[in-house]
């Protein structure tokens, strides 16, 4: 049984790699309002979402607020935006309730009154109508339209989304429901705002996801590639550590047209490849996970699973990816050792030992008919009794050829000690998956 060992990749403090900086004047400002977000009761990743699309587009974004569900400090922060920026991003408090008052707060920075939108009234009243739903009355307040606004033409919810000229500056307005909000940036407010600001360029990024190698790690491979960028301009590198989704490499690129960008972005990741490609796993959306089950539908195996440390959150992101019904074949999770030892005749096992995670890997093979068994055990707590510290997770794969268990040590909590698990298990499996190529 072959060992090995794997430090993964730490949160560590992001190397600062130069941003895009586009030559217009124009600035957007996002305001997020609603009280639950000050409140903590909700995670404001709507601001960031639209930061990094305006960061993209060419967009300066040099202030971002959060304001609760009060009609003076809404009007106080629209006001403020609209002094040291030629947009304003309102995302949220377009719903149909009392605290819902975007509306009113846009109309009073406008001086202008609220008229009902007759074509919005319908819409929403077919909304409800498709889902066979009755429609509350105060749903009728979400088709009130400050006067001299427009509407955004994609409304996939009950909220339409609102554009409202200020002289040569403007206000948008979107519901916070993620999908919605962003559903309505990329149809109609990003190409606005490029429109605005005269942009003739086009600029679009590729992420490289890694696993296996630190951020500081990554950022001391490409030092050199960087200090050339910073010369150059663009395109432009930087780093994003994400959990269980890895650390991921962000090529921006900006050029006079789509195919000027694309060409730009596979040159740089071609130069990237020698230098980090053994740490790349996939693509842009592509998740670990993503990517072993399309290599195993790839070569027709199937696989089995038996779990104690993760606690069933590899099954739970497996069965969760797309074409996981052809190669998963089951998967088992044992909280306690005794349960181990019943369901794989382990006599005598320790839960965190070398030859019973390469046996669990084997068991599960045998249990489920799969072709490639995984396994995980390890600690989430430190273990006193044989100075064992948290985050000790062995990890296990059985194939046909033979059985591979690997030992990482694991930073974090319990929450991120299960995770990094996870992708540390199937990064491992990657890898043999690809050595039969």
């Amino acid at each position: 049984m072959a060992i090995a060992r794997l430090l993964p990749a730490p949160h560590l403090p992001a190397h600062k790699c130069p941003d895009h900086r586009s030559e217009n004047t124009m600035r957007a400002e996002v305001v997020a309002v609603g009280t639950e977000l000050l409140l903590g009761q909700i995670v404001d990743t709507n601001s960031s979402w639209i930061g990094e699309q305006l960061a993209l587009a060419g967009i300066d974004c040099h202030f971002q607020i959060k304001v609760g569900d009060n009609l003076g400090r809404i009007v106080g922060s629209i006001r403020l935006g609209l002094e040291r920026s030629e947009a304003v991003i309102l995302c949220g408090g377009l719903g149909p309730t009392q605290d819902d008052i975007t509306r009113e707060a846009i109309a009073e920075v406008l001086g202008v009154r609220l008229v009902r939108d007759e074509t919005v009234v319908e819409r929403i009243r077919a909304m409800f109508a498709s889902r066979n739903r009755p429609m509350a009355p105060s749903n009728l307040r979400q088709a009130d339209v400050p006067e001299g606004a427009s509407l955004i033409e994609q409304m996939p919810g009950t909220a339409p989304g609102l554009i409202c000229p200020v002289g040569e500056k403007v206000i948008y307005a979107v519901p916070g429901v993620p999908h919605e909000m962003r559903t309505m940036m990329q149809g109609t407010i990003l190409p606005d705002l490029r429109r605005r600001a005269g942009l003739p360029s086009v600029i679009r990024s590729r992420v490289l996801r890694t696993w296996g190698q630190t951020e500081s790690g990554l950022a001391d491979l490409l030092a050199e590639r960087i200090r050339e960028l910073d010369a150059l301009g663009s395109p432009t590198l930087a780093f994003q550590a994400s959990g269980i989704e890895g650390i991921k490499v962000r090529i921006t690129a900006k050029a006079a047209d789509e195919a000027g960008a694309q060409a730009i972005l596979d040159e740089e990741e071609a130069r990237l490849w020698p230098l980090i490609g053994a740490w790349v796993f996939g693509r842009d959306e592509q998740t670990m996970e993503a990517v072993v089950v399309e290599r195993l539908r790839a070569r027709g195996l199937t696989l089995g699973l038996v779990e104690t440390v993760s606690g069933g959150l590899l099954a739970s992101r497996l069965s969760a990816t797309g074409g996981a019904a052809d190669v998963l074949a089951g998967a088992f999770v044992a909280g306690r050792a005794e349960a181990l030892e019943r369901l794989l005749d382990l006599t005598g096992s320790s839960e965190v030992a070398e030859t019973t995670v390469g046996a669990m890997a084997e068991g599960a093979r045998r249990l489920t008919g799969a072709d490639v068994g995984l396994a995980s055990a390890g600690l989430l707590e430190a273990d006193g009794a044989t100075g064992r510290p948290a985050g000790l997770v062995l990890l296990g794969v059985a194939m046909p050829d033979g059985t591979l268990v690997r030992e990482v040590r694991l930073p974090g909590d319990r929450t991120r000690i299960r995770e990094y698990g996870v992708i540390s298990l199937l990064d491992l499996l990657r890898r043999r998956l690809d050595e039969m190529a």
